[in-house]
């Protein structure tokens, strides 16, 4: 099959010999994509099963946290949405700090009807200036600071004036002390914990930190990452010429992490020159370094031989998905890790959903970003690999796109997700994890020029 051209996942042949998948693992490396002859590995990928090696990622990530020495660090409130709080975020006052009427009425002092004090009202943001005494009410807004002594708040519907001489004001229903009015405390007593540790800093989180009295929050900090596009082929700008192709990596790699709550430190690119690469990856400051390409065992990838060099200990070298086969995990030292992704631009979204995101997840205390629903139409799949397949959600389910090879990124720019089809496939209406994406859903159909199958 050409890589360009789209066919629905039905007519999709799933591989069915060693050979194949071989080949399929160089197409997904972006390694010699397109050739019919298979590379020999020089040292043969010790292939783990997609469930296990999530689990390796979440794995290394939590050993890391456990560990991790990192002070907190204090953020306005203004930048930190999406960051996990550190302690226990507390009350630093009285919610509400005094009493405050729930409605826009009257403020009424003993029983009716009650002589209306006319000279002013009771208005949020404001000292009472006006007190009624018993038998006398005075306007009051939403929000203000009930007058010392009041009994309740009348709501303007629930009540009449007259004017026999002096304005009196008459209650349409039974008025119970205390009605509509928020005492002091209501919602929480300064001290009281409000969210514990490791919660998400939501917008909600926001208003309540601000509510509570807080202009900035302790976050646990992110994790650091550097990215390393490698390949001699690349361009950085201009159409593909002679054999040079645009690097898609490079502007997606680092808004895609900074989305999953990492601290991007930069994205380099780098030739395929194993020195160079050595001198990356030993040199970065990052907690995680993301490589793209040179995970295979074609004459220019460097990856293996380079974490050789550099005393790395694999923890996954090899997945058995499609695509991204040839992606790895390795751990560098110091609390230190690198996930390698294959080159071509899909089969590096499935590494950095499959490797890189849970590993994330675990340093930050997070929970992974996965639903179940039923997927509409039949998806083929490999007979003994998982499959990684774009997705939008549409009617309740989940409905495949097309534009899901390898090298191609139209299916997963329009997708809601990527569903996880297991080996030999998934049938109508059969349920399926689906890795969610880390930004909002793009709807109930796909975006223009994607397709479903």
């Amino acid at each position: 099959m050409s890589p360009t051209e789209p066919v629905p996942l039905a007519e999709q042949p799933a591989a069915t010999s060693e050979a194949s998948a071989t080949s399929e693992a160089s197409e997904d490396s972006g390694a010699g994509a397109g050739s019919d002859a298979p590379v020999k590995a020089e040292r043969p990928h010790r292939a783990t099963p997609w469930p296990e090696a999530r689990a390796a990622a979440v794995l290394a990530g939590s050993a890391v946290r456990a560990g991790a020495d990192r002070e907190p660090v204090a953020v306005p409130l203004g930048q930190a949405l999406g960051r996990v709080i550190a302690e226990p975020l507390a009350a630093l006052t009285d919610l509400p700090s005094f009493d405050t009427s729930a409605m826009d009425g009257w403020a009424v002092v003993g029983p009716g009807p009650w002589a209306v004090r006319e000279e002013g009202a009771v208005l949020a943001g404001h000292a009472p200036v006006v007190v009624p005494a018993e038998g006398e009410a005075v306007r009051i807004a939403t929000g203000a600071p009930v007058p010392p002594g009041t009994t309740a708040v009348i709501r303007s519907e629930h009540a009449r004036t007259e004017r026999p001489g002096r304005l009196v004001l008459h209650a349409l229903r039974e008025v119970l002390a205390g009605q509509d009015i928020r005492p002091r405390g209501q919602e929480c007593r300064a001290g009281d914990e409000l969210l514990p540790a490791g919660s998400a800093v939501t917008p909600a989180v926001l208003g309540l930190a601000a509510a509570a009295g807080y202009d900035e929050l302790r976050v646990r900090p992110r994790a650091r990452v550097e990215i390393l596009v490698l390949g001699d082929e690349l361009l950085t700008a201009g159409l593909p010429r002679e054999g040079l192709i645009r690097d898609a990596l490079g502007p997606m790699l680092g808004p895609w992490l900074e989305a999953l709550g990492a601290e991007v430190l930069g994205t380099r690119r780098l030739g395929d020159d194993a020195e160079a690469l050595y001198a990356a990856v030993t040199g970065s400051p990052a907690d995680l370094v993301v490589t793209t390409g040179g995970t295979a065992a074609g004459p220019v990838d460097h990856a293996h031989q380079v974490l050789d060099k550099a005393g790395a200990t694999f923890l996954v070298d090899g997945v058995k998905v499609r695509p991204g086969h040839p992606m790895l995990l390795a751990a560098l030292g110091g609390d230190r890790h690198l996930v390698g992704l294959p080159g071509n631009p899909l089969a590096a979204v499935s590494g950095l959903l499959t490797l890189a995101e849970p590993l994330l997840a675990a340093l930050a205390g997070n929970a992974l970003a996965e639903h179940r629903s039923p997927v509409a139409d039949e998806v083929h799949g490999h007979p003994h690999d998982t499959r990684l397949v774009p997705v939008v959600r549409h009617g309740g389910r989940a409905v495949p796109l097309h534009f899901n090879g390898p090298a191609m990124l139209r299916g997963i720019a329009a997708a809601d997700g990527m569903a996880v089809i297991p080996p030999g496939g998934a049938r109508p209406g059969q349920e399926l994890t689906v890795l969610d994406l880390p930004w909002p859903a793009a709807g109930a159909v796909p975006a223009q020029g994607a397709c479903f199958t």
